[in-house]
């Protein structure tokens, strides 16, 4: 019998309740439907002997009923499509910045800063609105992120002349506002709602979803917004596109109104059971925060996630400059080259979020995809000035595939660090790290480029990246969320097994693979 078995025929029995007058071998106690608890030593079988009496290893482990809603697929799709929409609107000015410099008459960077404004907002905003998600909860954090996200398209369609770049900017910061509600969502609704041989995978989609919004914005501006010469007709395509952004970030605030809830009644894991149980006067905010700065291997992922997705950042961002400098006049296939990197970045995510489910190995997969990024930075850098562009679309697909499928690592390796405190409050650290160094690589590599070329911006980068990987290499992995669910499990055996006359016991099944 698998333990899947085992833990569904747990909900509507415990061994020796019906038709047994003599104590079962483990002393339990029923405290509510579908829950058991049990004073078991791991080892024992839950029967007696000397192991039981000599071992002060025995811990309480209630099990607790469990089940999966189809509702959560919904609430994820809608939710891919909010962060999709507050992705495009990040990249809508940046993939086409010769354009909007050329039509509000601004320099380059204050165009790269209606991008980088995504990144400072989200800093001092972070905490506050990790709290939020913490004491108001995961409805109320998406319904308010998409309210900003569509207040701040609608102020952007009255931008549309060349004297309304401080109205712009400021309709992309409100945007920019969203952000902060989307980033640390994508971990937290996995864990709330879906089981344990899916959590990782759900992740994945979340951030498949923010991919997505990048891959349409590196491919549509340059499509709707063509680079011509008159000033009225660019206006009209530029209204255009920003009316299509409002439509869209409507009626997504309306699908997050009608779908989305805060959690399912019955949790849908053993471990988000545990976290359950923890009482509300038990949870500190300032406390959680404090425990995560004092988790060494956590914040070597912080530092290390930072440098790694900063850099996907800074890539975004001066896109346009550096596919520009080498191949003029190619905007739509410097959009198009941006697209690639990002589905070539949403299959890497997919795939690493299955293979974590199926495997566990968070640690190992996620050093290797760290140093694959690396390659793939140095062959994206050392054959940008070729001059065949089949040649960078190849290179830009492959450092996609892995700097892009990092994101989901990240996000699900630090739960596992971090275990049992808030999902949204590591989220918010990791992606707090990514801001920080997104500014700071998007502005230096901007500068370098001015002044000695891509190929040394693109080394600029480079050098981060090993840094990181040398300090992802460092972390020592602890997977808290995994131990919590496998003590439920072999607890959930050391029960069912008790009564049964030669059973096998929990960790004969344990060597057996069977869990």
């Amino acid at each position: 019998m698998s333990s899947q078995d085992l833990l569904s025929a747990e909900w509507t029995d415990c061994p020796g309740d019906a038709g047994d007058d003599s104590p079962s071998p483990a002393r339990r106690d029923r405290t509510g439907f579908g829950e058991c608890k049990r004073h078991l030593a791991f080892g024992t079988g839950g029967g007696g002997g000397p192991e039981a009496e000599d071992s002060d290893a025995a811990q309480l482990f209630p099990l607790m009923e469990t089940k999966l809603l189809n509702r959560r697929w919904a609430m994820l799709l809608v939710f891919c499509l909010y962060s999709m929409s507050n992705a495009f609107m990040w990249l809508q000015y940046g993939i086409i910045s010769n354009i909007f410099t050329r039509f509000y008459g601004v320099g380059a960077a204050a165009v790269d800063w209606l991008s980088m404004v995504y990144f400072l907002t989200y800093v001092p905003l972070v905490l506050p609105v990790t709290w939020m998600l913490d004491r108001r909860g995961l409805r109320d954090v998406v319904v308010a992120g998409a309210a900003f996200n569509c207040i701040g398209a609608w102020i952007k369609t009255g931008t549309a002349d060349p004297a309304m770049f401080a109205m712009t900017f400021l309709g992309q910061f409100v945007c920019s506002v969203a952000t902060v509600f989307v980033l640390g969502v994508p971990s937290r609704l996995a864990s709330l709602w879906f089981g344990q041989q899916e959590v990782s995978t759900a992740c994945s989609i979340g951030v498949l979803g923010n991919q997505m919004g990048i891959a349409i914005g590196f491919l549509l501006p340059p499509i709707l917004v063509p680079n011509v010469d008159d000033m009225d007709s660019l206006a009209h395509h530029i209204r255009i596109m920003f009316y299509i952004s409002a439509g869209a970030a409507t009626l997504i605030f309306v699908l997050v109104v009608i779908v989305f809830q805060e959690r399912p009644e019955i949790p849908p894991s053993q471990a988000q059971a545990q976290a359950r149980s923890m009482q509300p006067d038990e949870y500190s905010y300032m406390a959680s925060i404090l425990r995560l700065l004092r988790n060494k291997p956590f914040m070597l992922l912080v530092i290390s996630y930072g440098l790694n997705v900063g850099c996907f950042y800074a890539i975004s961002t001066l896109l346009n400059r550096m596919i520009i400098e080498h191949y003029p006049g190619e905007e739509v296939n410097a959009g198009r080259i941006g697209l690639t990197i990002v589905i070539a970045g949403m299959a890497g995510s997919l795939i690493c979020g299955i293979w974590l489910d199926k495997t566990k190995t968070y640690k190992q997969t996620t050093l290797v995809v760290y140093v694959l990024s690396l390659a793939g930075m140095l062959i994206y850098a050392f054959t940008l000035n070729l001059g065949h562009l089949w040649v960078v679309f190849v290179t830009a697909g492959l450092l996609g595939f892995f700097m892009t499928g990092y994101l989901p690592l990240g996000f699900e390796f630090a739960v596992e660090l971090t275990f049992p405190e808030s999902e949204g409050t590591s989220s918010g650290l990791l992606n707090c790290s990514a801001q920080i160094f997104g500014i700071i690589f998007t502005i230096a590599q901007g500068k370098i480029i001015d002044r000695w070329g891509t190929l040394a911006g693109n080394i600029f980068l480079c050098i981060f990246l090993l840094i990181g990987t040398v300090m992802t290499g460092f972390i020592k992995s602890d997977l808290r969320r995994q131990k919590a669910n496998l003590q439920m499990d072999v607890q959930t055996v050391s029960k069912t097994t008790a009564d049964l006359e030669g059973g096998v016991s929990p960790p004969e099944i344990l060597k057996e693979g069977k869990l």
